[in-house]
């Protein structure tokens, strides 16, 4: 995952991402973006050669790698049913950790543990049908890939983590004190979705 941070003010150009994207094999259906952050989720030969080549094309943008992926829930692995789905969607959201270091380590230890400690977690996630969920960080800003069943709606699936399921309610309650919004988002807003950029 590569994270391009266009100036703010500044248009990216989109053509010359979708000429860089397509002389590395990369599909631009693979970017995501939300205000002037664009994010690259795809299998990528060599990210520190795309990484290069992302900085020499758009010399004003931050370029961040997201090497520090930190959770990861999978359906063939969690669930009683293992049966996935044949294509999925990547539903992308980004937020930061708060400051304080100390709570930064309470947020990981507490995914560390999940699946022993909070196993109704897990399960919310099942009756969702999520196919798998990961967890990327750089620094201080996280990086939420949620993939569901293609054509599946997540405003219609994820009330479906909660449901007979007070444990989930109590651990995202928990959560909202480690999670704030990055640059540009409104007050009291933590979790922001990344769209499809729609590079034609």
């Amino acid at each position: 995952m590569i994270e391009l941070v266009a100036k703010r003010g500044k248009n990216l150009d989109l053509s010359k991402l979708k000429a860089l994207l397509a002389e590395n094999r990369i599909d631009s259906n693979a970017v995501y973006q939300w205000q002037n952050h664009f994010v690259i989720f795809a299998k990528i030969a060599d990210v520190s050669l795309m990484k290069g080549r992302l900085k020499n094309t758009f010399t004003d943008a931050e370029v961040k790698v997201y090497y520090d992926m930190f959770y990861m829930f999978s359906k063939k692995k969690h669930c009683p049913d293992k049966t996935v789905a044949r294509e999925w969607d990547h539903i992308l959201l980004t937020a930061n950790l708060v400051a304080e270091k100390k709570l930064q380590q309470e947020y990981l230890d507490y995914h560390a543990t999940q699946f022993e400690k909070w196993p109704e977690i897990a399960k919310g996630f099942c009756n969702a049908d999520f196919q798998q969920l990961l967890l990327f960080r750089n620094g201080r800003q996280l990086v939420l890939v949620i993939s569901i069943p293609k054509g599946e709606s997540l405003d219609k699936l994820n009330p479906k983590t909660i449901e007979n399921n007070p444990k989930m309610v109590e651990w995202n309650k928990i959560m909202s004190k480690y999670q704030t919004g990055i640059e540009g988002t409104k007050p009291g807003e933590s979790w922001v979705m990344l769209e499809r950029a729609g590079i034609r």
